[in-house]
């Protein structure tokens, strides 16, 4: 990684902001995750990779539409057209009894 050296003033709520010199070399962006480790009289940032990105507009849209599953409204089966665009823009064979990989909460 290269060598960038930059200064940030804390706030007098203890807060700072990232240098964008910083954040480009770490590769970090809005909502993006940053760990700090003290070592010695050292800060040491990094890049959190670990943890999942929540998006708040998409985490709504979710609670939204288990509430109306949960509730029985708003739900309804794809239109046929949308359904077969769908099928098509896979490239493989679709299994609806295949399991999903990775973690998936249903």
């Amino acid at each position: 990684m290269p060598t960038v050296h930059q200064v940030a003033t804390i706030t007098s709520k203890g807060q700072i902001t990232l240098p964008k010199p910083i954040r480009q070399a770490l590769g970090v962006d809005f909502g993006g995750k940053v760990a700090f480790d003290l070592r010695g009289t050292q800060v040491v940032v990094s890049r959190v990779d670990n943890e999942r990105h929540e998006d708040p507009a998409i985490g709504s849209f979710l609670a939204l539409l288990e509430k109306d599953i949960a509730a029985g409204q708003h739900i309804s089966t794809l239109p046929d057209e949308l359904a077969i665009a769908l099928l098509s823009a896979i490239k493989r064979p679709v299994d609806p009894g295949e399991d999903i990989p990775g973690d998936v909460a249903l």
